[in-house]
């Protein structure tokens, strides 16, 4: 069985991204046969830029913190990235995780998912270009969650993404379809 990472891009304090990510991973498990894992980036505090080394050199990394990330992401088959939309763009946290490494990344299928008051195109397009640099194979499927206004404001790191984005599960159903063809292709 092929193993997907559902990472959530996002580390503030009240965020939805545990929330979303996790009802992402549920209609993945539902959609199709892989095993499906949730990585919440606040329980990965990679710093920024303290490797010496370039990550497509190699995985010659100095920080325990970078190789058991190594590791972690050398052990999954493909991604699916859940993020949300911040002035247009996504989260540095998530830019952060991608940069520490490179082979890890190289030529496994991923899928990118956003949500925001926008929805996120912004921010899966800018998302898009950076994979597409990690040369990740990209699903053309991006689903794009419009978070209303008031979830918004009242931010209390609380949403039922069933009730709010059930409406886009066809969509996020044929991008983990996508997905499964790109682990057998």
């Amino acid at each position: 069985m092929k193993k997907i990472l559902v990472v959530g891009g996002s580390t503030r304090a009240r965020r939805i991204s545990p929330c979303v990510a996790g009802w992402v991973a549920e209609v993945g498990r539902s959609a199709i046969p892989h095993a499906f894992e949730l990585v919440d980036l606040k329980d990965w505090p990679l710093p920024m830029d303290d490797e010496p080394g370039i990550p497509a050199a190699g995985d010659n990394y100095e920080s325990e913190l970078t190789r058991a990330w190594s590791h972690k992401v050398g052990g999954a088959d493909a991604f699916v990235f859940v993020t949300p939309q911040y002035n247009w763009g996504y989260p540095a946290p998530l830019k952060n995780a991608l940069d520490h490494l490179y082979n890890e990344w190289s030529a496994k299928p991923a899928m990118i998912v956003t949500y925001g008051g926008h929805s996120g195109g912004k921010c899966a397009e800018q998302l898009r270009q950076v994979l597409e640099a990690l040369s990740m194979r990209l699903v053309p499927t991006m689903p794009g969650f419009k978070i209303r206004r008031q979830l918004i404001e009242a931010n209390t790191g609380m949403i039922d993404p069933e009730t709010e984005f059930g409406d886009h599960k066809l969509n996020l159903e044929l991008a983990f379809s996508e997905l499964s063809e790109g682990l057998s292709g």
